[in-house]
């Protein structure tokens, strides 16, 4: 029959004494830990640590892993035994995974909704309030920097077949330079206009700008919402009174800072990752701007629309999240 052995709780000062936290885990007669007979207060300690940066208990860890969960379970007397195996069980069922982590950047925008729903808007075919005019398009506009073209010191290998091996890459290279790829997107015509140049900056980002705005639809077409983020090339003001000064039917709408994801060209740029640079292998510059031009051309054939999902009503309950002020449509 399973026996209950009560664990003394240890306090960082040194003291030990029992405590009704202190929970007794159940023991076989070999000493293996039963993983059913856990009371569930047990589990919802173990839980509640997890949940908690180590650094707050003044343990030197950044992260915990389940080993070091069920040690620290143990020392703090919460059950007497426990495996590291019944830990990861407990936190995966609940999908709690403190050994893993995202960064992210907090919005510090205090605009950040107002300028966000703006954008939300106009992928959702409205405009201060109003509906988009079938002559009014949507163009969003982005850089991706510093593409490299690594040259790698032995020939890439292709899949091998019979043997169920995989593509192989050397993995030391040489460094060939690196350029820039600038992209602008249609939203609603899928339709695709991008160039390379040396470096991003002003001069290259309104070369882009008038490959589509000196042609047609856009020239002529009643207004060209063009979005941007808050990149060196077109940043604040001075961005807004260049561009709209060269072209009256443009309007130059910023996302909120730091948040560039509300920009569709950037999911553009993370089909490019995936289906051109990665893995990186280019002879040189040449071969590279070639091939980033070459699939945009084969890309704008295939592509349609993107289906954008994140509304209005999402960014309110992020807002409410955050503890940020609501989006109001104007």
């Amino acid at each position: 029959m399973p026996s209950f052995a009560v664990g003394a709780r240890w306090s960082r000062s040194g003291e030990s004494g029992s405590s009704s936290s202190a929970w007794a885990a159940s023991r076989t007669g070999h000493g293996a830990v039963d993983r059913r007979l856990f009371p569930p207060q047990v589990r919802a300690e173990v839980i509640r640590l997890a949940c908690e940066r180590p650094v707050d208990s003044e343990v030197p860890l950044a992260r915990w892993s389940s080993s070091e969960l069920a040690a620290e379970v143990i020392s703090r007397g919460i059950c007497e035994q426990i495996s590291g195996v019944t830990v990861w069980r407990w936190l995966s069922e609940d999908a709690i995974k403190p050994w893993q982590y995202r960064s992210w950047i907090f919005p510090r925008d205090p605009e950040f909704t107002a300028n966000a729903g703006r954008i939300l808007d106009l992928y959702a075919g409205r405009w201060e309030g109003e509906l988009l005019h079938p002559g009014d398009y949507v163009v969003c506009c982005d850089e991706k920097p510093s593409i490299q073209a690594r040259r790698r010191k032995h020939q890439t290998l292709p899949s091998a077949p019979g043997i169920g091996r995989g593509q192989r890459v050397e993995h030391e290279y040489e460094r060939n330079g690196a350029l820039c790829y600038f992209a602008a997107w249609d939203v609603k015509r899928a339709k695709l206009f991008d160039r390379c140049a040396p470096a991003d900056g002003i001069e290259p980002f309104d070369a882009l700008v008038e490959q589509f705005m000196t042609v047609e639809p856009y020239s002529k077409a009643r207004r060209v919402f063009v979005i941007v983020d808050n990149g060196s090339a077109h940043r604040g003001k001075k961005s807004i009174r260049r561009l709209q000064g060269r072209y009256e039917n443009l309007i130059l709408v910023h996302t909120p800072v730091h948040a560039s994801w509300l920009n569709q060209a950037e999911i553009y740029f993370s089909i490019v990752q995936r289906k051109v640079l990665t893995p990186n292998d280019f002879a040189d510059l040449a071969t590279l701007q070639q091939q980033l031009l070459t699939f945009g051309r084969r890309y704008e054939h295939i592509a349609a629309p993107f289906e954008w999902k994140f509304t209005r009503a999402d960014l309110d309950r992020l807002a409410h999240r955050l503890d940020l002020p609501a989006a109001h449509a104007a």
